[in-house]
Order: structure tokens, then sequence, then C-alpha cells
């Protein structure tokens, strides 16, 4: 028999509830543990524990808030529990932990995972960007985050994106957004890769493929981008790094002709 099934959740919630700042750090701790089991997650998500880790996520020490973030973002990946998360409103106190916390962190990765997943709700795309330097702070990961961090940011623009492009386009794209996915195309995980360049052209002035006299390349979609970027400092910017994309992309390419060009090659002429 498990923790959960021999009942030892009931007292988890109940230190949750207490006004003993030792006791809601010893019990946040616990639910953290819990949450990593696929068993535990529906059983934790019924049990009314996510209230109150938002709860702690808002009023608790910081040890309790970055703890509760990770039960959070570990439950969530449970759907049955996205609507019970969705209604605690937790987006504002995730963003304040994110704009916290070291970019590169582990703390941020989580934060970003949970707004990747609220962001599929439409009050979870509105708290995000009614936040002061929401969007930006997700850009911020974008940038400097862990991989998976990176991934789980460039996930929840494009979710943002793709609900309402008009609403939500001009907002992303004035944070700065380009350079990053840009250094995203040629350097993230594969999916990280291909949701950079789908929020690319999502970014771009239409969304509709080019002519046949524009191919819709990634570089001709970057400098339609580029040629809309009013701030100059984040146009020289993007220009740099389509710089660098382009020199990546040609050194990949040539790598990619010598490993052919060995292969093909007789051995015993």
């Amino acid at each position: 028999m498990s923790i959960v099934e021999a009942g030892a959740l009931d007292h988890v919630i109940r230190f949750l509830q207490s006004e003993n700042i030792n006791l809601q750090e010893s019990a946040t701790a616990a639910l953290l543990t819990l949450s990593a089991s696929i068993s535990n997650k529906p059983i934790i998500g019924a049990s009314g524990a996510i209230p109150l880790l938002v709860n702690i996520l808002k009023h608790g020490t910081t040890q309790a808030k970055v703890d509760a973030v990770m039960a959070l973002s570990n439950l969530s990946t449970y759907t049955d529990n996205l609507t019970v998360i969705i209604e605690t409103d937790p987006v504002p106190s995730v963003v304040t932990l994110l704009k916290s916390s070291k970019r590169s962190s582990k703390t941020a990765e989580k934060c970003c995972s949970v707004i990747e997943s609220m962001v599929g709700f439409d009050e979870g795309r509105t708290a995000l960007a009614a936040e002061d330097g929401g969007i930006l702070a997700v850009v911020e990961v974008l940038e400097n985050g862990t991989r998976q961090a990176r991934e789980h940011a460039v996930g929840a623009l494009l979710t943002i994106c793709e609900s309402d492009r008009c609403k939500y386009r001009e907002l992303i794209l004035k944070e700065g957004v380009i350079p990053g996915l840009l250094e995203l195309t040629v350097q993230g995980t594969p999916k990280s890769q291909t949701k950079a360049q789908t929020l690319l052209r999502l970014l771009r002035e239409t969304p509709y493929p080019r002519s046949e006299f524009q191919p819709d390349t990634l570089e001709n979609i970057v400098c339609n981008i580029i040629s809309q970027i009013d701030s100059d400092e984040q146009s020289s910017k993007a220009k740099k790094m389509l710089a660098e994309m382009v020199q990546v992309s040609m050194e990949q390419s040539l790598r990619h002709l010598q490993q052919r060009a060995l292969v093909c090659t007789p051995t015993d002429l």
C-alpha cells in the first residue's frame, strides 16, 4: 500500500493549512515528492491540495514557494488537474516567482512549465498579458533558460500567439523575442526548433506563405519581421542573430556534405 493510500495525504493537507511555517514547508516538500508519482496525481488533484499549494505560492516562504510551483508543475501533467489549477488563478504568483528567479534555474523551468499549461486557457493568457513584465520574463527564459525551460517558454508563447494572433503578436514582438527564437531554430531541442519556426511565421506581418518570387524561407520570414521592429537595438540584435543562424546553417550543411562524401568515396581504389 502506498503512502497516499494509507491516508497520509490527509495529514499533509492539514499541515499545509497550518499557520506554522515549518509545518507548511514540510508539507509542501512532501507534496512535491508525492506529486512525482503518476498514480498520485489524480488523487492529489481531487483532495483539495491544489488551492492550498497556490496559496503557499502566494504567501509561503521562499523555499515553500519553490516546492509549490514544482509540485504544481508535476500535477499539471495530469489533464484533469488543469481546470482545478486554472480556477485558483495561479499565473500572477507564478510570474512573481519567475521574475525573482535566475532565468537558468530549475525554478524558472518549472514556472514556465506551469505557465505553458495555463496559457492553454483564456484566463491564463489574459492573466499573463496583464502581469507587468509577464511576457518579458517568459522571453528571457527563452533566451537564457535550460533547454527544457526554453522549450516550455517557446511553447507558451506559441500557444498564446496561435490563440489570437492579432491580440498577442505585438505584445510578444515588443519584448524582443526574435533573437532568442532565431537561436532556438538551430540550437534548441527538436520540439523547440519546430515551435520557434512556427512562431516566427506567426509573428511576421502576414502569416500566409509568400509568393514564388519571395520563397517562404526562414531568412525571408525573419527579414520581414526585422523590417517592422521599431527599436534600433532590437533590430540590430536580430540581424546579428540572423547572420549567425545562416552561418551555423551553412556550417551544418558543409559538415553533412563532407560526411556524405566520406561515405560515398570508394576505399579500395
